[in-house]
């Protein structure tokens, strides 16, 4: 089925899945979860309506009860996961997908992620089976309504010199519309902070450049210290500095590091891709800090096996102890504006502070796309390897391999038919050199 993913269930609602599949979907979530409880929260899409309904009617026929949390950012979901000790939810959303997409983010105890690998993939053989027939005694749905709770957790970390910042928040009409003004108050400068998931000023994806232009703008108009911008279920969050540069949200792990690592050393979590920077800038700070593969469904089940205090993806995820080892788009964000502020009353801008962490040109994120994914990546390994003597290798998410003055990660997409690299080096004249070798080898297998 198109709509099983590698990390939750997604794609054009009626045409990738639809209402029977999204019963079906229901009706076997308490048996392969082993509960008879099912947490579920929805976004404010078109079809969300319709699909929570549907998986409710489902999940009812198979004689477990649904408690709903009606609209919640997915983050919410996690919490009350994990805190309420509910052994299976869904957060029906599509994320940064634009409004015709829509889905299901399913976890699991303590809020950890069921992914393809650990759940998903048994579901989909469930749904595809040829049994689901109502049961005699069905379940019941109940209102559950723990907006507020969520809230006094996120107040914790509201930052306390925030009268001191000049801040512009691009909402990008999606779910942190339902928190963040609560939260920050009528101090900030507001883009579409309201809820309107037919996203209709631009899509709810902060990692495409078209997204962050009105953000921009308003920093450099308003003369804001820090320009913050969510994703459509406030799962992510990225940044632009006062020059209104949008920053890496890989080098925002090392910034972290000003928070968590203050007064305790500590094990700190990145991706495959994430610059070598961090690494470099946390470990004077006593930040331990382990790589492992891209997205949520394996990095929060690591987080926790490691038992770190955060960590972060390029990707714009940020991952606490503090917060069940989840991701939260928000407590990240109110953690980094407490940090800026703190450094405007040291005298020092935010781009100041991320140019002291950034050591290395990046290339970003390049995407190439050809089918002779592992045959490209085979290729691109062996003769860079065969050319110099690498420092580290690393193979369990495509191959990350780590040179003196340079390094770079090739890895299959996990959601799209696309070759993703990224590389680094400590001057722009020998990436533009690396990257043109990598292009030309990738090039034979257009």
């Amino acid at each position: 089925m198109k709509a099983f993913k590698a990390y939750d269930i997604r794609g054009i609602y009626t045409e990738d899945f639809d209402k029977d599949d999204v019963y079906r979907i229901g009706y076997f979530l308490p048996e392969l979860m082993k509960t008879e409880k099912i947490l579920v929260g929805r976004d404010a899409r078109a079809s969300s309506d319709e699909i929570f309904e549907t998986l409710a009617q489902g999940i009812i026929d198979s004689g477990a009860d649904v408690f709903n949390m009606g609209l919640a950012t997915t983050p919410m979901v996690y919490y009350i996961t994990a805190k309420h000790n509910f052994h299976a939810s869904v957060q029906i959303t599509a994320s940064h997908n634009p409004a015709a997409y829509n889905g299901m983010k399913v976890s699991g105890n303590n809020a950890l992620p069921i992914g393809y690998e650990s759940g998903l993939n048994k579901l989909e053989e469930l749904v595809t089976s040829d049994r689901a027939t109502p049961v005699a005694k069905k379940g019941h749905i109940y209102d559950y309504k723990v907006k507020e709770e969520y809230l006094r957790f996120l107040e914790t970390y509201k930052p306390k010199h925030l009268d001191s910042l000049t801040m512009a928040i691009d909402g990008s009409n999606g779910m942190a519309g339902l928190l963040i003004k609560k939260l920050l108050g009528n101090k900030p400068h507001y883009l579409y902070a309201d809820i309107d998931c037919s996203f209709p000023n631009h899509d709810p994806n902060p990692l495409k450049e078209e997204n962050l232009t009105d953000l921009k703008e308003l920093v450099k108009r308003q003369q804001c210290d820090v320009g913050v911008i969510f994703d459509g279920d406030a799962d992510r969050v990225m940044f632009v500095d006062e020059k209104a540069n949008f920053i890496s949200p890989d080098l925002i792990i090392a910034l972290l590091g000003h928070y968590f690592l203050k007064d305790n050393d500590g094990i700190v979590l990145q991706d495959i891709r994430t610059s070598k920077s961090v690494k470099e800038y946390l470990a004077p700070m006593g930040g331990e800090v382990h790589t492992w593969r891209v997205g949520r469904a394996f990095a929060a089940r690591k987080l926790r096996e490691l038992d770190g205090i955060f960590g972060g993806e390029l990707a714009g995820h940020y991952y606490f102890r503090d917060f069940f080892y989840s991701d939260s788009g928000i407590m990240a964000a109110l953690i980094v504006l407490e940090l800026v502020a703190n450094f405007k009353k040291q005298g020092k801008s935010f781009s100041q502070v991320m140019e002291q962490i950034k050591g290395y040109e990046t290339s970003g994120e390049v995407n190439f796309k050809i089918a002779q994914k592992s045959e490209a990546m085979e290729a691109v390994k062996a003769y860079f390897i065969k050319q110099e003597e690498p420092t580290e290798v690393m193979d369990f998410d495509g191959y990350r391999i780590e040179f003196p003055e340079w390094w770079f990660n090739i890895r299959p997409s996990n959601t799209e038919p696309y070759l993703r690299l990224v590389a680094e080096a400590k001057s722009p004249l020998l990436l533009e050199q690396k990257l043109e070798e990598i292009h030309n080898i990738i090039g034979k297998f257009k």
